[in-house]
C-alpha cells in the first residue's frame, strides 16, 4: 500500500436549523475509515446523542486531471458543476452501525425564495430544480441546506470529492479495489468495459465504474448500485490492509480530504478521529439503501426529467436516521412506478456486496 503526498420535500420530524449562506464517492472513506486500531487525533468531531450525520458528495471537478487521463478514461472537459453522487451517512451514537442512503441526482426539489446564485450573485425566486444543481447555485452550504430541508436530517459534517481525489484515494492501494459483476458491462460514454467476474481496478478505471449508468440499462439507479458496491469493497480493503499507524492514516485522510474549504467540512484530524471510533465496524454492520422513489415526474421546462420521492415512505427512512435506528426493512410489495423495480426501496447489508 502506498500513500501519495498530501495534497422538496421536508421531512416530517423536527426541522434542522437552516444555516444560510452557504463529492465520489466516497462516503466510501467515511464508511471505510473504520478500519483498525489507530491512535486518536485531536479533533472537534461532534458526538451527538442520536448519532453523527455526514453528507458526502462527488462533484465532476476535473481541474487537476491531466489531458492524458481525460482521454484515456473518457472524462471529457466540460463540467456541469453538479453533485452526481449524494450520500447521507449516519454513524450511530454507539459507533456500531453505519447507514448510507443515496439520494438520486435527479430528485426533484424546490429552491426557496431569496437564495443567492453564486455564479451571477443574483437572488432567485423560489423555483423547482434537481437536487444535484444546488451545488452549482449555492455551493456546499446550499447543498447542505437543500438536503436538510428535504430529509429533516441535520448534517454535522460535509465531505466533497472530485475526480482527482477519487482516483488518488483508490490508488493508495497498490492492487486497487475489487469490483464484481454477474454479467459483462460496457458503457460507450465512460469507456467502461468489464467482463463478468471479479477484477481489481485502479483509480481511473474505478472512476469509470462508479460513473457508469449506461452499461446495464438501469440508469442512475444502476450507477448508485455500483457506487455502493464499491464503497463496501473499499471498506474491506481498508480493514484488511490499512497500515496501523497514525501517520499512515493521516496520509490517507489527507488525500481523501484535500484542501478545499467548505461549511461544516470534515477535517483530516476529524477523519482520523472517526476512524478510531469505527475501528470495530464490520461490513455486516453497514447498510445501504436508496431513498424511496415513487416514480418519474412530468418533464418540467428548464429542469428536465426528475424523480419524485415517496414522501411518506421517505419520511420513515429519515425518521429512523434522526432517532438513531437501523433503516426500515423493505416492504413486500413494489414501492415505485419506475420500470423493472429500480426505484424500489431495498436496504442491503454491506457484507452482501463484497466480491468473492
Amino acid at each position: 500500500m502506498k500513500f501519495p503526498p498530501s495534497p422538496g420535500r421536508p421531512g416530517s420530524g423536527p426541522r434542522p436549523r437552516r444555516g444560510r449562506g452557504r463529492v465520489l464517492l466516497l462516503s466510501t472513506a467515511l464508511v471505510a475509515l473504520g478500519t483498525g486500531a489507530l491512535a486518536a487525533a485531536p479533533s472537534d468531531l461532534p458526538s451527538p446523542k442520536t448519532g453523527l450525520n455526514l453528507l458526502v458528495v462527488g462533484v465532476d471537478g476535473r481541474k487537476a486531471v491531466t489531458a492524458a487521463e481525460k482521454k484515456k478514461f473518457r472524462l471529457g472537459s466540460r463540467e456541469c458543476a453538479c453533485t452526481d453522487v449524494i450520500m447521507l451517512v449516519h454513524v450511530s451514537a454507539k459507533n456500531d452501525r453505519v447507514s448510507v442512503v443515496s439520494l438520486p441526482r435527479d430528485s426533484l426539489t424546490e429552491f426557496p425564495e431569496g437564495h443567492l446564485d453564486r455564479r451571477t450573485h443574483e437572488e432567485h425566486e423560489a423555483h423547482p430544480a434537481k437536487i444535484n444543481s444546488a451545488w452549482a447555485e449555492g455551493g456546499p452550504a446550499f447543498t447542505i441546506e437543500t438536503v436538510e430541508a428535504m430529509t429533516g436530517v441535520e448534517v454535522h459534517r460535509y465531505l466533497e470529492i472530485d475526480f482527482r481525489r477519487f482516483m488518488d484515494t483508490v490508488d493508495v492501494f497498490d492492487k486497487g479495489v475489487p469490483i464484481c459483476t454477474k454479467s459483462a458491462l460496457k458503457d460507450p460514454v465512460t469507456g467502461l468495459d468489464l467482463k463478468a467476474g471479479t477484477k481489481q481496478v485502479r483509480g481511473g478505471e474505478a472512476l469509470q465504474y462508479v460513473r457508469s449508468r449506461r452499461a446495464d440499462g438501469k440508469m442512475d439507479f444502476g450507477r448508485i448500485q455500483k457506487q455502493q458496491l464499491f464503497v463496501a469493497n473499499l471498506h474491506r480493503n481498508l480493514r484488511d490492509g490499512l497500515l496501523r499507524s497514525p501517520s499512515a492514516l493521516k496520509a490517507f485522510a489527507s488525500v481523501l480530504r484535500g484542501k478545499g474549504a467548505a461549511e461544516r467540512g470534515i477535517s483530516v484530524p476529524e477523519l482520523v478521529s472517526l476512524a478510531g471510533r469505527l475501528k470495530d465496524l464490520t461490513p455486516a454492520r453497514t447498510e445501504f439503501a436508496v431513498v424511496p422513489v415513487a416514480g418519474f415526474n412530468p418533464t418540467i421546462e428548464g429542469v428536465g426529467s426528475t424523480l419524485a420521492w415517496d414522501g411518506e415512505y421517505a419520511d420513515e427512512v429519515f425518521a429512523a436516521m434522526r432517532a438513531d435506528k437501523a433503516l426500515p426493512k423493505a416492504r413486500p410489495e413494489p414501492t415505485s412506478d419506475v420500470p423493472r423495480g429500480l426505484g424500489d426501496y431495498k436496504p442491503v447489508k454491506g457484507g452482501s456486496l463484497l466480491c468473492r
